[in-house]
């Protein structure tokens, strides 16, 4: 489902987002680990305007999940592993915590 969060293209930048220097070219005087990526190389990668990226880069941060960072004349994304692994323990234990379904 394109509105949802866990559509496949915003874990394909997740992923992305977890390396850059393997995924993204590289930006000229910024550090990727850092500061992140910008919404053109998202987008460049993804077949996508820039428009569309970031709209899936602005859920991504609104989750939590992305920081934007702003320098000069573009917003950076980088990952949030705090918040990331914050998230995925909060569904680890929904799931254990829940009681068998009956039959």
């Amino acid at each position: 489902m394109p509105g949802s969060p866990v559509h496949g293209t915003r874990l394909d930048i997740l992923e992305w987002l977890k390396d850059p220097v393997a995924h993204f070219p590289r930006q000229r005087r910024v550090d990727p680990v850092e500061h992140g990526v910008h919404a053109g190389l998202v987008a460049a990668k993804l077949g996508v305007s820039r428009r569309a990226a970031r709209t899936h880069l602005d859920l991504l941060t609104r989750l939590g999940l992305l920081r934007a960072t702003r320098l000069r004349r573009r917003t950076y994304y980088r990952r949030d592993e705090v918040r990331i692994a914050e998230v995925a323990r909060m569904f680890e234990k929904g799931w254990q915590a829940r009681a068998p379904l009956p039959e």
